[in-house]
């Protein structure tokens, strides 16, 4: 059963080297846990979605520049997500703030190539149908 996600939740790029969490700002007024409840648009780098420590893909300039200056030898660089798209899919019967709200099986991908996951909601109480 899907579980509404809120601030602090934890999440993973399948290109980063470490855990990030989702900051959510109270301007959709809805709480759940006391917490600030997200929504599919809470996905705005540097604000919702901070960096997963050092990036690994090489379509990410940084990383693809980095590498060829050391002559070929993978050289993973700081994490800036690039977030083109909305989380998806969000669940289709909660709104929070006028969008569908954020559940633990949405992903949202970065530009670079990496699929970002929730891998802990932040709360473990409210279920999303």
């Amino acid at each position: 059963m899907p579980i509404l996600v809120v601030t602090g939740a934890s999440m993973t790029c399948s290109f980063g080297v470490a855990p990030g969490t989702l900051a959510v700002l109270p301007k959709n007024r809805t709480m759940c846990s006391n917490m600030p409840a997200a929504n599919i648009m809470d996905n705005i780098p540097m604000v919702n979605i901070m960096p997963f420590g050092m990036c690994q893909s090489m379509s990410n300039p940084t990383v693809a520049a980095a590498t060829a200056a050391k002559l070929g030898v993978f050289t993973p660089m700081p994490c800036i997500p690039v977030i083109p798209a909305p989380w998806a899919p969000g669940s289709p019967t909660m709104m929070v703030g006028g969008m569908p709200a954020l559940n633990n099986s949405s992903k949202c991908m970065c530009a670079w190539g990496g699929v970002i996951s929730i891998t802990a909601p932040g709360q473990t109480t409210t279920n999303v149908p």
